[in-house]
């Protein structure tokens, strides 16, 4: 990171055109699953001189589920993500920490089907000027939100590693019109 963190201090937007909210399940009768979302929309405020008041808000529409095959993706948002019934999926921070230099856990709420649970992000900050990059993730178990198909049982992994790659743009400061 060659910007300070305090210079870093503003709230934040995320750019839909250079963000990645992904995810990788293994399955166990070939490769493993890729996937990502495609429509998202995110804000956050960065408190370089306190991160621990900084926080992250996002919101993802579970119908944009693409994993590049499109039976598995109607499988994805109708069986798994139930999205006619729960059509976003949602998290809230509610603790951020710095963990090293550019490096942060991220603790908050993460909700998919309507069951919320605590997750915790390791994520990595880049940035310079109006920009910042956060790379990193975590890997959850999806049936502690329900996210479970019997006909499926045995050939998708429990465990789904979440992927992020967010690039977020500074709001300009309101001005005093």
């Amino acid at each position: 990171m060659t910007t300070s963190l305090r210079a870093l201090t503003g709230d934040y937007v995320l750019d839909q055109a250079r963000t990645r909210i992904g995810f990788v399940a293994r399955h166990t009768v070939g490769p493993a699953v890729h996937g990502q979302f495609d429509r998202f929309a995110g804000t956050g405020h960065l408190d370089g001189d306190d991160p621990s008041r900084s926080r992250v808000e996002l919101t993802v529409q579970a119908a944009s589920v693409r994993t590049g095959n499109p039976q598995r993706d109607r499988y994805l948002r109708g069986k798994y993500l139930r999205d006619a019934d729960h059509p976003v999926i949602t998290f809230t921070s509610d603790r951020v920490e710095r963990t090293g230099e550019a490096a942060f856990r991220v603790t908050g709420d993460l909700s998919i089907r309507g069951v919320r649970n605590p997750i915790t992000l390791e994520l990595e900050l880049t940035g310079d000027g109006d920009d910042l990059r956060l790379k990193g993730g975590v890997t959850i178990d999806r049936t502690d939100w329900g996210v479970k198909w019997t006909a499926a049982a045995g050939l998708v992994a429990r465990k789904v590693a979440l992927e992020l790659d967010l690039a977020a743009t500074r709001r300009p400061a309101p001005t005093g019109d």
